[in-house]
């Protein structure tokens, strides 16, 4: 840390900026699945997050304001991230986005297309045509995608914010099934790429963001956690420790061993055992 600081690197001023806003926490909470509103809010509280996203189908526009989730955050300055989930192709997203932002929720807009409603993997083709439509139309626009690195590339040249490729399906907590991909993914960006879907523990949280990921977006794992509070906790902690390890740089990975006690200098152990032994001691000699 402070060869970091050294170099310029203050911690504070880390900052996140996605369409034009400035972020301090990298860690985006999702609202659904937890036990209850009240978990909720403390699990939030913990996890640091000034990012929240909500399913715009879950919530009543004509009464916004008095959504069970959403009223625990009201004033609270969090940066609201509606998403389309739900929509089967971009007619539907774009309709959904809409909606959203006249209802007064936010011009943010987390792009999220499923075709196959077993896998909910995300529909490529709609996906990227609705990112460009909404981009047109001045949104902020995330989309959840998967991890290839072409379309993460399309998408951030249709007008995408941020790219959110995932980890592995939504909900299943399997974590970064191709951390190889995410790693290219994140080599080419030229947005924050913010890593989806598929996170089921820290450790998961941490390897992403030793990639090089901006960010985490995670809801199952810590609404659905045996303690949903003290996971929001454990993921923040993950995700500013990858993070700072990231930016330290990691020593390369050898196929031998290399000790961490330099051998320049030191005597022979045999020389030095000699030295050391009494006159007598190899002839038994008291």
């Amino acid at each position: 840390m402070a060869e970091l600081e050294a170099m310029g690197y203050r911690a504070e001023e880390d900052w996140l900026e996605i369409g034009g806003k400035r972020l301090r926490s990298r860690f985006f909470l999702g609202t659904g699945r937890f036990p209850s509103p009240a978990v909720f809010r403390l699990a939030l509280e913990a996890s640091a997050a000034e990012v929240v996203t909500f399913a715009v189908r879950r919530v009543n526009l004509d009464y916004a304001e008095d959504d069970a989730i959403l009223q625990h955050m009201d004033g609270s300055g969090y940066v609201y991230l509606p998403n389309t989930s739900g929509a089967g192709n971009a007619d539907e997203a774009v309709r959904i986005a809409k909606l959203a932002r006249a209802a007064g929720l936010s011009d943010w807009i987390k792009v999220e297309i499923s075709a196959n409603p077993r896998t909910l993997l995300p529909d490529p083709i709609e996906t990227l045509r609705a990112t460009e439509r909404l981009a047109r139309e001045g949104f902020v626009v995330l989309p959840y995608t998967s991890d290839d690195p072409i379309l993460c590339k399309r998408l951030e040249e249709a007008g995408a914010a941020a790219v959110m490729p995932g980890g592995a399906p939504i909900g299943t907590g399997l974590g970064l099934l191709n951390p190889y991909n995410l790693g290219l993914i994140v080599e080419e960006a030229g947005v924050p790429v913010i890593v989806d879907a598929g996170i089921g523990a820290a450790a998961d949280a941490v390897q992403a963001m030793e990639l090089g990921a901006a960010g985490i977006l995670a809801n199952t794992p810590v609404a659905k956690a045996q303690d949903p509070v003290g996971m929001a906790r454990a993921m923040r902690l993950a995700v500013e420790a990858g993070r700072l390890a990231y930016l330290s740089g990691r020593i390369p990975k050898r196929r031998y061993a290399s000790a961490s006690s330099e051998a320049e200098g030191v005597p022979p152990l045999a020389a030095s055992a000699a030295a050391g032994a009494r006159p007598d001691a190899r002839d038994g000699r008291g």
